[in-house]
């Protein structure tokens, strides 16, 4: 058993570090059910990440959930619209870009221990770390549904995920939009290894032993990414982010991703509803099932035809 030698409890993360001097951040939204990215999460990361790299003793780090069914559910979709009908939108997504970079450029290696919904942005801070790995429960559902909604993965989704699984099946996770099972996620590469959950930190702590991840070169597309056939035209623009990226260096392909971040929002506004804070894509539930919570609705959208899962804040 890892006796916890320090920690340091902020509002959204809870940071600890182990006498085996491994950091760990567990994000635990209070009085909510869910975990997601708003501007005090983010700059709250971006504190920890200060602490993180000023430690010297630091041997590698775990980011994980202290939710009974949600890792990170992406990011807090009120924020989104409320940043577009502002005009704060990409600052804001540019700010997520940064820390998620900053993340990814920690010099200790990073492991991401997912358990539940891991959607979005949730999953594309995981894509910022050296490895993943999730539980095998069926509550742990792991994707990039922005495209089912008008938005593309702005945080590096259509940047990272090609150069870890390749570029088809990058592409093939993004426009499809769907969230899939821990198992179905590590055949495909979205994670590395599964665990039972009472398992699953110690296969992180297991995983941080292999060191940093070798940095992925931009791979190359063999065939052409097929185009959105319906009205919906967030796949068509992911599949020009993801393809322009690919002969791009890192930072200039997130810098693509930043390019149609405002038009995107604009169209998932038209599925919107009042008090509406995050959204949680096909994690294949009804309304009123307690599978995520007790405040969640299940609602169509007008513009797209599509079903997605909304969580309720009080």
């Amino acid at each position: 058993m890892n006796v916890m030698s320090a920690v340091a409890t902020g509002s959204m993360i809870r940071r600890e570090i182990g006498d085996d001097h491994i950091c760990l951040l567990t994000f635990d939204r209070p009085e909510s059910g869910a975990n997601i990215f708003d501007a005090a999460t983010l700059d709250e990361l971006n504190e920890h990440l200060d602490f993180v790299e000023n430690d010297a003793s630091l041997r590698g780090l775990i980011i994980t959930s202290a939710k009974k069914s949600i890792f990170i559910a992406g990011a807090d979709l009120k924020t989104l619209l409320q940043q577009a009908q502002t005009g704060g939108l990409r600052e804001f997504i540019t700010e997520g870009q940064r820390i998620f970079n900053r993340l990814a450029e920690l010099e200790i290696p990073t492991v991401a221990a997912i358990h539940g919904a891991c959607a979005g942005g949730g999953y594309e801070v995981t894509l910022a770390c050296d490895y993943r790995v999730a539980s095998d429960d069926p509550a742990t559902r792991i994707g990039l549904p922005e495209t089912t909604l008008g938005l593309i993965p702005a945080w590096g989704g259509c940047t990272r995920l090609p150069r870890l699984i390749g570029a088809e099946k990058a592409a093939e996770v993004i426009l499809k939009g769907k969230l899939y099972s821990a198992r179905e996620a590590s055949k495909l590469g979205l994670v590395d290894e599964v665990a039972p959950r009472d398992k699953l930190l110690d296969l992180a702590r297991k995983k941080l032993r292999d060191g940093k991840r070798k940095p992925s070169t931009a791979p190359r597309i063999d065939q052409e990414i097929p185009a959105s056939r319906d009205h919906n035209p967030a796949p068509t623009r992911a599949a020009e982010v993801i393809k322009k990226g690919l002969s791009a260096s890192t930072q200039r392909s997130l810098a693509f991703e930043l390019d149609p971040v405002h038009e995107g929002a604009v169209h998932a506004s038209e599925i919107t509803q009042d008090k509406v804070a995050l959204i949680n894509p096909q994690l294949g539930v009804a309304s009123g099932d307690g599978g995520i919570g007790e405040r969640h609705r299940v609602f169509r959208s007008p513009a797209y035809g599509v079903d997605a899962v909304f969580y309720l804040e009080a």
